[in-house]
């Protein structure tokens, strides 16, 4: 694997404001209070109590309907800006109405201006020590504006009075404690996420990928070697740290952890995979293509296996092979510059020129695309 593959696992924050943002899952209360949620990209968590139900019960509601109804209506049709200015003219006209503040916090989180909605949503949570969705709201939007150590304190009341609704809040809550740098508390967030004992090896291996997605890697491969300790047989425990070796082009080392994953897990297709990336790195292209083989005999849905195979078998001179390799990958991801790049230099060695100017210039367009210039 490349380090540019490896680099693109993480996780930018621009990229969880997108997913709180955009899904309809108990974290965003702000979306049951106006609008029919969109549907998730994956099955929220299921309890018996419910972040929904909580959210009906906690949601401020002595104001008049009326008052609020125009700024609601603007807000489930998008209309961020009117909406607030709705809301501020209300506050100038009668700044004393009844959950005016929480309004205004859901609106301005929706807009996007955390730092105004940790204003309106601390006084909203003085005015009503009850509005658990001020509260809640008050912890992400905090996260979300960079101040992860804000984040903490509403975000741990949150899980205080919600112990087993939301597993979203737990993950943000465990995101905070690895910003903050307290690692032991963050792998309890997470071993409670996934329900496994803190002190397990499970609760390392989950926390160690944690870190890695957040770039914590020394704190990640310590982590990841202290789940391996405490369960030498634990599946892809061996497989992170061959990734993390493999990253920093340690290449013996990567080899080795792969191997003991692939005795433990021998069914598991990416292992194989970077297995014969790390071989590849000392050029054993052989080996590499075979792992290859197998990686993609167990599973055929990853254009990862391919491209690297079309590299390989362009290394060995076959380059044939590699435009077929290469051409599977295409097929599969039409957007990916760097298949095209790969398949642009294959034709070239073949004497295929035009294919060559075709597949190069598609590798530029879709690069510029993907990465403007500013």
């Amino acid at each position: 694997m490349s380090k540019f593959d490896f680099r693109s696992k993480f996780q930018s924050r621009c990229a969880v404001c997108a997913l709180f943002v955009g899904l309809g899952s108990p974290l965003v209360f702000a979306q049951t209070q106006t609008q029919t949620a969109p549907k998730p990209s994956a099955p929220a968590p299921k309890s018996t109590n419910s972040a929904s139900d909580a959210s009906t019960a906690a949601a401020p509601d002595d104001a008049p309907a009326s008052e609020f109804d125009a700024p609601r209506k603007l807000l489930r049709e998008g209309k961020f800006d009117d909406a607030i200015a709705t809301l501020e003219d209300l506050r100038t006209r009668n700044p004393a109405t009844p959950g005016l503040s929480h309004e205004l916090g859901v609106a301005y989180y929706k807009k996007g201006d955390y730092l105004k909605a940790i204003a309106a949503l601390k006084k909203a949570e003085t005015e009503n020590p009850k509005d658990t969705e001020s509260t809640q709201l008050l912890g992400i939007s905090a996260y979300l504006a960079g101040r992860p150590d804000q984040a903490i304190p509403p975000l741990e009341k949150v899980q205080t009075w919600f112990p087993n609704a939301n597993v979203d809040a737990a993950y943000i809550l465990g995101v905070c404690y690895i910003q903050t740098r307290d690692y032991p508390k963050a792998r309890g967030a997470f071993a409670k996420m996934f329900n496994v004992a803190p002190d397990s090896a499970a609760a390392y291996l989950f926390t160690a990928r944690m870190l890695l997605r957040q770039d914590f890697g020394p704190i990640a491969e310590e982590y990841a070697q202290k789940a391996a300790s405490i369960d030498p047989k634990l599946p892809l425990a061996h497989n992170l740290l061959g990734e993390i070796y493999l990253f920093h082009s340690q290449i013996p080392e990567a080899i080795a952890e792969f191997q003991k994953e692939l005795a433990l897990n021998p069914g598991y297709a990416p292992a194989y995979y970077k297995l014969a990336d790390a071989y590849s790195h000392i050029q054993k292209f052989d080996e590499a293509e075979k792992l290859l083989q197998r990686s993609i005999w167990l599973d055929a849905t990853s254009t990862g296996p391919y491209i690297l195979m079309g590299k390989v078998l362009q290394k060995k001179g076959e380059s044939e092979l590699a435009v077929r390799s290469l051409q599977r990958a295409v097929a599969m991801d039409p957007n990916n510059p760097m298949t095209h790049h790969l398949l642009g230099q294959a034709y070239r060695e073949m004497g295929r020129e035009e294919d060559a100017a075709r597949e190069l210039s598609a590798a530029g367009e879709l690069g510029e695309r993907q990465n403007p210039k500013p």
